[in-house]
Formats: C-alpha cells, structure tokens, sequence
C-alpha cells in the first residue's frame, strides 16, 4: 500500500485495521432504551403485585431491580468500551428483570 508523504492510510483499508466499532455502540445505546423499558415494567409488575397480592416484595423483587440496574451499567460499560459480550449482558440483565418480578 502507498501513500504520499504527509497523508494517513484509511484505516478501513490498512492491514491489521481494527474492526469499527460503531454497531456496538449503536445496541448499546439502543439497550439503554431498553432497559429504561424493563425498569418501567419491573416497576409495574412490582406495584400490582403489591395492590393484588400479600403487599410484601420477595427476593425475587429484589433481585429484578438488581437486574436492570446493572443492565444500566452493563450498558454503559458497552458505550465505553464497545464489545459483544457487554451488549450481550445489558439485553440478558434489561430482559430479565420483569421476568425476576413476575416470579415473584
């Protein structure tokens, strides 16, 4: 590959280029959307659970709103430092706290 004197290669182009990463990023921050969603829903199923039910929250209240909060932190870390397996955890971690709750 040749260049002239004073320019950069594109690094899409250049050999041993990392690979972009904007779609991670793009999922992430689409994530924190929904996670703000399950906050919302964990929070609903929370209320009419305590309205229809004993009045007390369970462990597994509690173990919901541990999940979307670090869903939340998992998808920060993913804005950051954009990898996979991060984005992977925030939609796992968002997904399961309504699911936590209505277990309960």
């Amino acid at each position: 590959m040749t260049t002239t004197p004073g320019t950069t290669p594109d690094p899409g182009t250049a050999p041993g280029a990392a690979p972009h990463s904007s779609a991670p990023r793009i999922a992430a921050g689409v994530g924190l959307l929904l996670v703000a969603v399950c906050l919302v829903a964990t929070m609903a199923v929370t209320l009419t659970d305590a309205v229809s039910g004993d009045g007390v929250g369970g462990g597994f209240v509690t173990a919901g709103f541990w999940a979307v909060g670090l869903a939340a932190l998992a998808g920060v870390v993913a804005l950051a430092a954009p990898r996979r397996a991060f984005v992977a955890a925030q939609y796992a971690l968002a997904l399961a706290g309504p699911v936590l709750a209505l277990m309960d």
